[in-house]
């Protein structure tokens, strides 16, 4: 399993949200590539990128800011998520360098994107963004219920020839609490994905739960913020996810 620090961006600074509450937000640094920086130093082989704006706007906010980063970043696998629904914008990040796209709306809104996507750059570059509350997918930055059910999207995207998968339970993150680990069990009995995993991640011993459990990549984002998980201890231990 991979351990991955996530790096959340909104108003050009690096935040974390509390169960992806734009109005519970706390600032950990005004420059993102600072952080870039401090995850590669400790370890990282990957990260994990959100534009938060965009999420919620619909399109690429921090481009630029984005940019910026992924140069910062060379040799270093970048997946990212946040208003990516349009195969323009697609490209362009693809062009940047980005390994995996994060889509989640547009799973929901837009089957077509998905399955443009596999077709043009390949079912490697793409992973599904399952951000669920109660069980049903929320869609635009967490901000509206789609009313379908987690397991419902997965199975609809594996038709669509999707093999990656992100599971977030919202009521989870950012709580420090633990992983929903039952519901990710029954997910990986049910489906033959690679599925990562964020949102309660607070202590080392939720990595090896997971990791035992069959989880491809733990995404880590406030417990490395706050020092509850030591990155570069949790880097040593764990290897590289396929």
């Amino acid at each position: 399993m991979e351990i991955i620090p996530a790096i959340d961006i909104r108003g050009g600074m690096c935040v974390r949200l509390t169960q992806g509450d734009y109005s519970k937000e706390t600032v950990f640094d005004e420059d993102p590539l600072n952080v870039v920086s401090r995850w590669i130093t400790a370890g990282a082989k990957s990260l994990h990128i959100v534009d938060l704006d965009g999420a919620r706007a619909g399109n690429a906010i921090n481009k630029n800011l984005i940019s910026r980063m992924l140069n910062s970043a060379s040799g270093i696998k970048i997946q990212l998520g946040g208003g990516i629904r349009s195969p323009e914008i697609i490209n362009e990040y693809i062009d940047l360098g980005v390994n995996r796209l994060i889509l989640g709306t547009a799973a929901i809104k837009d089957q077509n994107l998905i399955q443009w996507q596999i077709n043009t750059c390949g079912a490697d570059s793409i992973v599904i963004g399952v951000d669920a509350r109660n069980g049903f997918v929320e869609i635009d930055g967490w901000t509206k219920n789609s009313g379908v059910l987690a397991s419902e999207l997965i199975s609809q995207m594996i038709d669509l020839g999707v093999k990656n998968f992100l599971y977030t339970d919202i009521l989870k993150d950012g709580m420090l609490t633990e992983p929903n680990y039952k519901f990710i069990e029954n997910l990986l009995n049910q489906f033959d994905i690679k599925l990562q995993i964020a949102g309660g991640i607070s202590n080392i011993n939720h990595l090896k739960k997971l990791d035992d459990l069959g989880v491809m990549s733990a995404i880590v984002g406030k417990a490395i913020y706050t020092g509850e998980i030591d990155l570069s201890h949790a880097t040593k231990i764990y290897s590289n996810g396929d």
